[in-house]
């Protein structure tokens, strides 16, 4: 029945908190409810009012509304350590299948400090930071990272139950995070493109060591070019930033192709990512061909980042 429920609180939650990057808790954003501790707080002062109205003794009467205050005073006190709180999203770094996902929180006090607050994905898993009055505390929470694609996170539980613990005010907001999660990258032969360059049937190896790259000249410096490859004594002569440019022995740049590979897709995406990550590291201009899709070649940090959002998002993964 539990489960049935589920679509139905999603929809009243999504109307009732919206998606934002940026959210400040208020009176319709926090929900208030006895903890379990409360619970046997609540029995206890049922009891004692029976045994105050049985004996008629003034002393149990006194100590049974005292306690009864309190309690009362503690639902002011827990919603008002929540209220005006101030959550926003922060960055997020992609990473590979099967890696932990950092998402970056900022926790913002505006008018009076905020304690023991816990944050958390799983209720069994919370995070409690203090907030103090008027300042800023960042946390970081971690999540799964099963599938390639995009990763959304769920809705963040925001909780409090300070100060006697009898009552807790929560919170359950989607402050729309996402991040990029790529192919895990899988070890392997040099998947080329049949026909282009001769290295071929050599499994890569002749992409390795010094000797493999002719130096052709220099070039114009264009953002996301290896910075080691930069002509310094140009630079010091008044000509600019210039690059040493080299090309492939063969007369023709590496292409790795999804189609020379076997096996599944996402064996064939995860070899892929191993060869962008590694012709990366070397410097070595590659093109990537996908099913439908082709990358030119290129090097740099701004090529293998579309070579691996490419991967990642093959086949529109959600």
């Amino acid at each position: 029945m539990i489960e049935q429920l589920k679509p139905f609180w999603q929809r009243w939650l999504a109307r009732r908190i919206p998606p934002s990057s940026r959210v400040q808790l208020n009176h319709r954003r926090i929900f208030i409810m006895p903890t379990r501790t409360g619970g046997t707080f609540a029995l206890v002062v049922f009891l004692m009012l029976l045994v105050a109205i049985n004996y008629q003794s003034s002393l149990a009467y006194g100590l049974t509304f005292s306690l009864l205050s309190l309690s009362l005073l503690t639902i002011l006190h827990t919603y008002r350590n929540l209220s005006g709180l101030v959550l926003s999203a922060g960055s997020a770094r992609s990473v590979f299948v099967g890696e932990p996902v950092l998402l970056r929180l900022r926790l913002e006090s505006v008018d009076r400090q905020h304690q023991a607050i816990a944050l958390g994905w799983d209720v069994s898993e919370l995070q409690a930071y203090d907030v103090p009055d008027a300042g800023l505390v960042e946390a970081q929470l971690g999540l799964p990272a099963p599938t390639r694609g995009w990763l959304r996170a769920p809705r963040l539980r925001v909780e409090s139950s300070f100060p006697l613990s009898i009552f807790r005010a929560w919170s359950w907001l989607d402050l729309q995070q996402t991040v990029l999660i790529y192919p895990r990258p899988i070890p392997g032969a040099m998947p080329l493109l049949k026909g282009a360059q001769p290295h071929t049937e050599d499994f890569g190896q002749a992409t390795q060591g010094a000797g493999v790259d002719d130096y052709q000249g220099l070039k114009t410096y264009q953002p996301g070019d290896s910075r080691r490859r930069l002509h310094w004594k140009a630079y010091s002569r008044g000509q600019g930033l210039l690059i040493k440019d080299f090309t492939d022995v063969s007369g023709n740049d590496l292409c790795l192709d999804f189609m020379a590979l076997g096996g599944d897709i996402e064996e064939r995406l995860s070899r892929l990512c191993y060869w962008v990550l590694t012709l990366s590291q070397r410097q070595q201009p590659f093109a990537l061909r996908l099913p439908g899709f082709l990358l030119a070649s290129g090097s740099g940090d701004q090529h293998r980042e579309a070579c691996l959002k490419a991967l990642a998002l093959f086949g529109n993964p959600s």
